[in-house]
């Protein structure tokens, strides 16, 4: 039986590592160009036009903010606090993160939630935290764990019902079920361009809460029959 005041629901925010193709290095951009090749072999666009996708890939990108929000009861109400960590400087995000994770979120009873965070999120912090030589909080590492000691919740695996022909958007999730949608300000496409261009950090912090707080909505639709919406969303 999960409490809900366990759940820690994550959102994470990537770029690409650096802010066009040509101010990589002659080997990271021969890298480039064949996970490029390798990705999409009939496109017509070149690496260099493809670069502004980097940040999808945790080796060629890194973290610009990490949204997280926890689940209260006040006067019996359900309620969501959400913050953020988010900056310029990665490993600090990380390290911040982690920290958190080690001190609030160690025990078995805890659980963090994401939309897609199985495919993206929870591999994606764990590689950026190796190549940062932070070592990966217990809530993180899944190995050496059987699949039902692993304390991950995913919003996309809950709708799917084992069905894995295609992906569903938080966005269109959000409209289906008549939840406010996060992206009233940039969506997740924006984002290299907002930070790389704009340097703009505290409004990917600002859109990386929204969507923490929609996947929270979504959660307690999907697994506990609740509607956050009509509950108060302290995001912070």
């Amino acid at each position: 039986m999960i409490n809900v005041e366990d759940i820690l629901v994550i959102d994470i925010e990537t770029v690409a590592a650096q802010k066009s193709f040509k101010d990589l290095d002659e080997d990271w951009q021969k890298l480039w160009n064949k996970k490029v090749a390798n990705l999409d072999k009939t496109t017509s666009q070149t690496p260099e036009k493809w670069y502004d996708k980097a940040g999808i890939y945790a080796e060629f990108g890194k973290i610009v903010c990490i949204g997280f929000g926890a689940f209260y009861y006040e006067n019996d109400v359900l309620k969501l606090k959400v913050k953020s960590l988010f900056g310029k400087d990665e490993k600090a995000i990380l390290v911040d993160f982690a920290n958190l994770l080690n001190k609030y979120y160690s025990k078995e009873k805890h659980i963090l939630c994401a939309h897609n965070g199985k495919e993206f999120d929870y591999p994606y912090i764990c590689r950026r935290m190796l190549v940062n030589g932070i070592k990966i909080p217990q809530i993180l590492d899944i190995s050496d764990k059987k699949p039902w000691e692993i304390q991950h919740l995913d919003t996309l695996e809950f709708w799917k019902f084992g069905d894995y022909k295609n992906f569903t958007s938080l966005a269109l999730l959000a409209k289906l079920f008549e939840i406010p949608s996060p992206k009233d300000d940039i969506d997740g496409s924006m984002v290299n361009e907002v930070f790389w261009q704009n340097n703009d950090v505290e409004r990917i912090s600002e859109y990386c809460k929204k969507d923490v707080a929609t996947t929270a909505k979504l959660l307690t639709k999907l697994k506990f029959n609740i509607d956050l919406i009509s509950t108060d969303i302290n995001i912070i």
